[in-house]
């Protein structure tokens, strides 16, 4: 009859719904293997991303820790050598430079568009076996991952999770989305069946230029050690807020400590930015914030304060 439409109750056989799945995985592969490649070093392993084709790639900052150089190899056989152009152990990334001009450049995507039971695809040299493809899904998104040295942690935020097999050489790998954009470095094995991989997003793109430019990354440092606490009810009726960041140490002799904050405060805002976990404070530290006055609002017992601070370069700890 006219005007009438019929919906087909026909689902995809196993067989159909696992070849799509097959297509979509051997699409990626030969989309991306060629602009990952396997980094020997003399002591271990591991893998990297072509980023631009004048000789950028990108890694994991623990792969190359103690390196300053290695050789690099390609799917097509073709072999360099490359110099550590920047590591940043804070963000356990890190920017390698070979002398060419013939890179076949990954696209680079946004973390900050997966969702949980996505496909993702990894591609990386686990245990010396070069070009290796393994696939899954997103299981989880959102992760925090602690990395850097002793005394200069700081959280990777919004790390991705997957079920894609990862094994010791993936470090430094691509993590990609379905049509073939690197959305993540793999950067962890956390357990069987748990993958983790620092996200491609605004942040880590900061990160990503400024190793490409100067080699490092700076970054503001106010030397407390805190962590996310609901407000008392007085405060959260008066500021409308729910949560602060609870100052549980404080370093002395840091920018914090000449300030006089003390442990238990509950820092609310940096120059009227909202705090509510110690991830907000961390975004605020940036490098023009280094040496310039920033205020800072707290709750100290039942009185708001404000105290004015100002931020140190953060240095790492050699090891």
């Amino acid at each position: 009859m006219a005007g009438l439409q019929f919906v087909s109750n026909e689902r995809p056989t196993d067989a159909e719904a696992l070849d799509a799945y097959s297509q979509v995985v051997t699409r990626v592969a030969q989309l991306l293997s060629p602009s990952v490649a396997n980094v020997r070093l003399r002591r271990g392993a591991g893998s990297a991303v072509a980023i631009t084709p004048d000789g950028f790639l990108l890694t994991s900052a623990h792969v190359v820790e103690r390196a300053r150089g290695g050789a690099l190899s390609f799917s097509d056989g073709s072999e360099r050598r490359f110099t550590v152009a920047g590591r940043d152990p804070l963000s356990d990334l890190a920017v390698l430079r070979t002398d060419t001009n013939d890179l076949i450049a990954a696209t680079l995507g946004d973390a900050g568009r997966l969702r949980v039971g996505q496909l993702v695809v990894a591609i990386g040299n686990p245990h010396g076996f070069g070009g290796s493809v393994t696939a899954g899904v997103v299981s989880a998104v959102g992760r925090s991952l602690p990395v850097g040295p002793r005394g200069a942690q700081r959280l990777v935020e919004n790390v991705v999770q997957t079920d894609a097999a990862l094994n010791p050489g993936n470090s430094g790998g691509a993590l990609a989305d379905g049509d073939g954009r690197v959305v993540g470095i793999n950067t962890a094995v956390a357990g069987v069946g748990l993958g983790l991989a620092v996200p491609i997003n605004d942040v880590t793109r900061r990160i990503v230029h400024a190793l490409m430019t100067d080699g490092a990354v700076r970054r503001a440092y106010l030397g407390i050690a805190g962590g996310s606490r609901p407000l008392p009810p007085r405060v959260a009726q008066r500021t409308g807020r729910r949560t602060g960041v609870e100052v549980i140490e404080v370093v002395p002799g840091s920018p914090a400590d000449r300030a006089g904050i003390r442990p238990e405060d509950l820092l609310l805002a940096l120059d009227g930015m909202a705090l509510h976990g110690v991830d907000d404070l961390q975004r605020l530290m940036t490098d023009d914030r280094i040496d310039h006055h920033a205020t800072a609002t707290l709750v100290r017992g039942d009185r708001e304060l404000t105290v004015e601070v100002v931020p140190d370069e953060l240095r790492i700890p050699s090891r």
